[in-house]
């Protein structure tokens, strides 16, 4: 007999259980929180369904709907065109496929953003994580897991917004850099609204995780939910924006796949 092929072993382990397939991806309703910019800037819209048909005289046998969303409304992916570093660069249908598939490292602050949530993450944080686990994937994702994904069932609660603005966990500037421009990941992904702290505005340069990453040509996805679910190495990440041409990122349906003992 021969052996059998890579394809069929994975369909196989993925049959038997032996690899697990868990789900990142928010739900995408009206309810699903959206990014709130001062108001002098324009503001993304949130998701709408307007029914087309539903079994009736507008259609009998169907239901379907047209929908309103922002490209980077719930789980989204951020193309390189998204920020004006990466302005000449790839728009989010550009984006090789191949590269929508890859490995990811997880590191794990959910206990620092729960006692600090403007906690950030430095680079002797992820130097600290190597040490320990080994270095990032070559061509994979870096994931921060801070525990946000426990309050995406609130607009407020998931912004986490005062007078001073948003307060949600992140990478320094410095760390930012270093992700986009040394290490070897093609992008970040967060659980929380968006890739950048919610001090980002702050820093310097302004929301440094969208300048550094976008110019850079890496990616960028946010509010996963899920990563608890997944070791600190060894899965790997599916990524599925829509090919939305000229468009500067999209929903997606983000899994992982995970090999279970």
């Amino acid at each position: 007999m021969p052996e059998p092929s890579v394809l069929a072993s994975l369909v196989s382990a993925l049959r038997g259980g032996a690899i697990e397939v868990v789900d990142l991806t928010s739900p995408l309703s009206s309810s699903t929180p959206v990014i709130q910019l001062p108001p002098e800037f324009g503001q993304t819209a949130v998701f709408e369904l307007q029914e087309i048909s539903r079994y009736d005289d507008r259609g009998p046998a169907w239901y379907w709907n047209n929908f309103r969303s922002g490209e980077h409304t719930g789980t989204h992916f951020d193309a390189p065109n998204h920020w004006v570093t990466g302005k000449d660069l790839s728009d989010v249908a550009s984006v090789p496929a191949r590269r929508l598939i890859a490995p990811a490292a997880v590191l794990d602050f959910t206990a620092e953003a729960e006692a600090d949530p403007d906690f950030l993450v430095e680079v002797e944080h992820v130097k600290a994580w190597e040490a320990v686990n080994g270095p990032l994937p070559d061509g994979g994702w870096l994931l921060l897991r801070t525990g946000w994904d426990a309050r995406s069932h609130a607009q407020e609660e998931f912004l986490n917004a005062d007078e001073n603005g948003p307060h949600t966990p992140g990478l320094s500037p410095d760390c930012a850099r270093w992700v986009a421009q040394e290490s070897p990941v093609i992008g970040l992904g967060v659980e929380t609204v968006g890739t950048d702290a919610g001090r980002g505005f702050a820093f310097d340069p302004a929301f440094p995780c969208h300048s550094y990453l976008m110019g850079s040509d890496k990616y960028g996805l946010t509010q996963l939910r899920n990563l608890a679910a997944l070791p600190a190495t060894g899965s790997v990440v599916i990524a599925g924006p829509l090919p939305i041409v000229a468009g500067s990122g999209s929903p997606a349906r983000v899994l992982a796949l995970v090999e279970r003992s």
